[in-house]
């Protein structure tokens, strides 16, 4: 009867989303990660939120949306670089030849540091609220001491070199990368090519004590005032 209430309950406006909303969030999602990818390969992981945005094409609160605090779109953007990382570690570790493992990594890293400008400050920065990012540095620490020491213990790498000489080393190279991608792969490529014959055993002098760095030491956020 007209007079009736519906038995059937209106649809809740905070009920599932329809499936062309999720197409769409998704596709924005997408756009943002992309944007971000770029602008951080470019400049750096101090490109603004806002000008992500912009270069995505929707507006800023789509992008809080998607990503709420900035700690989460970097951790996001560089979630595949990060994969990388792990997988190149786990695949040194279980290489018979502990030298060619670490040797391995060591030019994976400074392939992938020339390559994006971003990705130093992505995978070391201090980000509490990127948890993942934080929890895949301890491990990468971890597995590189643990390459190191197998490559000391076969006799391959010499007795005083330390972990931290790693950090030394990406800090070298963070410090040639220039805005062309060909010159900073040039300038990686050379600069690693000096680096590791100066780890093999050696009569030689030792080396002065290890300078106290940790991988978090590889990217300091710039001051900000105001």
């Amino acid at each position: 009867m007209p007079g009736e209430l519906s038995r059937n309950a209106p649809p809740s406006a905070s009920g599932p989303p329809a499936p062309r909303q999720r197409a769409d969030a998704r596709h924005n999602r997408a756009r943002l990660l992309q944007a971000a990818r770029e602008a951080y390969a470019l400049n750096g992981t101090d490109v603004s939120s806002s000008a992500i945005a912009r270069r995505a094409g929707v507006g800023a609160a789509t992008l809080y949306r998607h990503f709420p605090t900035r700690g989460s779109l970097i951790a996001a953007a560089f979630s595949e670089q990060l994969s990388q990382c792990v997988a190149a570690l786990d695949e040194a570790l279980q290489d018979d030849d502990p030298w060619r493992g670490l040797r391995h990594v060591l030019t994976k890293v400074c392939m992938m540091q020339a390559q994006d400008r971003g990705f130093s400050a992505a995978f070391l920065s201090q980000f509490p609220d990127a948890p993942d990012v934080h929890r895949e540095r301890a491990r990468a620490e971890a597995c590189l001491a643990q390459l190191v020491q197998r490559a000391k213990d076969t006799g391959q790498l010499r007795k005083d070199f330390d972990p931290s000489d790693v950090t030394l080393l990406l800090l070298a190279n963070n410090g040639v990368l220039r805005e062309s991608p060909a010159a900073s792969m040039a300038a990686s490529r050379r600069l690693l090519a000096y680096f590791l014959p100066s780890c093999l055993p050696t009569d030689g002098a030792p080396l002065p004590q290890p300078a106290p760095l940790r991988l978090a030491d590889l990217y300091k956020p710039p001051h900000r005032t105001g």
